[in-house]
């Protein structure tokens, strides 16, 4: 898929590609409502047009907003695309299947980035800045039955989000993982990494996943979630 991607715009590497693939798998009717936060480029939210959905996507960058918007006109898709933080251009609707590839990699600044590159991966020392919101905040988005697709780095806690999505109602798993080298941000951090118990010592490559969670029709029972919590965790 030929994209325009501007500077500071994050490039589709190996984590969109295995969250690509997960979408490819997901049954799209048309008129599915679907939202892709993060959205960089757009290239999730086109993919999902593509095939008949209703497709909203969101970035906090506004030079992401604008590329996402252009490479939809540049692929003939209606998507919708909106500038803002996280889940609020979009509070107070529903979907039936959000996609989200965020900042994950761990950090040495405490904070988020203001503006520059490093804002679309960057993510706090232990890379769940962004985990921890989306895991508290999409799943209100979610319709009965709704599905969230998740991508992040083996060295940003999967368990943590696994278990934070169960704690939110929903069913959570993981569906897909993938083994890729660092690349030039993460080779460049492999000595903080190490200092910070983050990865043995030697360690080059990361495991990639994407969680799969599901919200389910009706409330479960606080005793059943809890046996369920520590089931998936």
């Amino acid at each position: 898929m030929r994209l325009l991607r501007p500077p500071g715009v994050y490039a589709p590497q190996g984590d969109t590609s295995l969250l690509l693939e997960s979408l490819a798998r997901e049954r799209l009717e048309p008129g599915l409502r679907t939202l892709d936060l993060c959205t960089g480029t757009g290239i999730l939210a086109i993919a999902a047009a593509r095939r008949g959905a209703e497709a909203t996507a969101a970035d906090i960058s506004g030079i992401a907003v604008a590329a996402a918007r252009l490479n939809a006109v540049l692929h003939r898709c209606r998507v919708r695309v909106l500038h803002g933080d996280l889940t609020e251009p979009v509070f107070g609707k529903h979907f039936d299947l959000v996609t989200v590839n965020p900042p994950y990699v761990p950090a040495a600044a405490p904070g988020a980035p203001a503006a520059g590159s490093r804002r679309a991966w960057d993510a706090g020392p232990d890379g769940r800045l962004l985990l921890d919101r989306i895991c508290r905040a999409v799943p209100v988005l979610l319709a009965p039955r709704g599905v969230l697709l998740l991508v992040q780095s083996s060295l940003s806690g999967v368990a943590a989000s696994l278990a934070a999505l169960g704690r939110s109602g929903l069913w959570t798993r993981v569906i897909a993982r993938r083994m890729q080298p660092f690349g030039p941000v993460m080779t460049a951090r492999v000595p903080w990494f190490e200092r910070q118990g983050l990865v043995p010592p030697g360690t080059t490559d990361e495991e990639l996943v994407v969680i799969r969670a599901v919200r389910s029709p009706v409330r479960m029972p606080s005793a059943i979630q809890g046996t369920r919590d520590r089931e998936v965790a």
